[in-house]
């Protein structure tokens, strides 16, 4: 049987959409705060009240729509729903097929300014023998790739998804693939279910388990990062557990909510970034607002939230039990979440180039831009 054809898309959301957005956010209804609280128990209430004031009076969605529009988008159906995704491709000599993947609470906008990069580089000041031919879906269940009612899909399945649209969709036998957050499992279960089609995969985190035991220098690197773990499980992982256990619940505020939806996204943009503090030191409000858009005007927060029920309830990971041996390369930016030791994620990947960052957090391909895109350059560039 043939693959399916993809078919061209377009973003335009009805002005309906946008009139009832308008009318959800003008009649909001706030909650107090702990006096003196700031940040420190969520979403500051003053800036949460600025960023809805701009959003109702000032954010222009059709800009935004626009520009989104520059790129080349698609669906096709697959894996039994309509998977969304842009496909750009390069200039260059030999461009290489190259996948992105993102995560919660991000989406495909988080790499707007990586795909020109990628795909021009002699126009921004690279190589053209770096240039990639870039496709970035939106997660099943995210975005554009989610409509009301559809199955909900785990890594396992959104990595067999995506080497179906790479491979029998758009005829890439050989390709690279670049992820974050989800997307960086997603890319190493391609890495482990279909080695065969990889020419390398590059990840910006690992998700590893750590046996205990040993006295040696590893140990002792491992110890510090399984506390770092568990700081962050006990200080900022709260989110994962209501995701992960009750997701049904909490989409019916943020479904209803637009004010409540932007204070649980926007905080995580806010605690997992190298901002200091100052969320707008590396996001502009029309970033953080065309970000929760793509969750609004499709209604797709509670598919959203579905790998994170999955992860605790059947879980897959590397392990260093059974290695990926793709070739592998890691961005360790100083403020992800967590960041496990070398040596740790050597036992679990076929590590060929490992990047210490100088900055940038968990949203790398929004904080730094530039330098992400070097490093895949880099990592690429003999295995093209």
């Amino acid at each position: 049987m043939s693959a399916p054809a993809p078919v061209p898309f377009t973003v335009a959301v009805p002005d309906e959409v946008l009139a009832d957005l308008r009318e959800r956010l003008a009649r909001t209804r706030w909650p107090d705060e702990a006096p003196g609280s700031g940040w420190r128990y969520g979403t500051d209430l003053a800036y949460l009240r600025e960023l809805v004031t701009y959003w109702r009076d000032r954010y222009d969605w059709r800009r935004q729509e626009t520009a989104l529009n520059r790129f080349r988008h698609f669906t096709v159906p697959l894996a039994g729903i309509d998977l969304h995704f842009i496909h750009e491709e390069g200039r260059g000599p030999r461009p290489l097929p190259l996948l992105l993947s993102h995560g919660w609470p991000g989406s495909v906008f988080e790499f707007h300014r990586l795909i020109p990069l990628l795909t021009d580089p002699g126009r921004h000041g690279g190589d053209p023998a770096d240039a990639f031919t870039v496709v970035a879906p939106s997660l099943p269940g995210y975005g554009f790739s989610f409509r009301p009612g559809q199955p909900r899909f785990g890594v396992v399945e959104i990595a067999d998804a995506f080497a179906t649209l790479m491979t029998n969709v758009l005829g890439y036998t050989r390709f690279a693939a670049h992820g974050g957050d989800w997307g960086c499992l997603v890319t190493a279960r391609l890495g482990r279910a279909h080695p065969e089609r990889l020419a390398g995969i590059h990840v910006t985190n690992a998700f590893i388990g750590v046996r205990r035991g040993g006295g040696s220098a590893l140990a002792e690197e491992e110890r510090a990062y399984l506390e770092e773990a568990r700081r962050w499980q006990r200080e900022e992982a709260g989110y994962q557990w209501i995701q992960g256990t009750r997701p049904q619940t909490l989409a019916y505020g943020l479904t209803d909510s637009p004010a409540g939806l932007a204070a649980w996204i926007v905080e995580k943009f806010r605690a997992w970034s190298d901002c200091g503090g100052e969320v707008e030191r590396r996001f502009s409000k029309d970033d953080l607002l065309t970000n929760i858009m793509l969750y609004w005007v499709t209604g797709a927060i509670n598919a959203s939230f579905w790998p994170y029920w999955e992860n605790r309830h059947t879980p897959w990971r590397p392990t260093p039990d059974d290695p990926i041996t793709v070739p592998t390369g890691y961005a360790d930016f100083p403020r992800e979440l967590v960041r496990p030791p070398r040596a740790l994620v050597e036992r679990a990947f076929n590590v060929r180039r490992w990047t210490t960052m100088q900055a940038g957090g968990h949203f790398a391909a929004l904080e730094e831009p530039e330098a992400l895109v070097e490093d895949i350059r880099a990592f690429f560039r003999d295995l093209r």
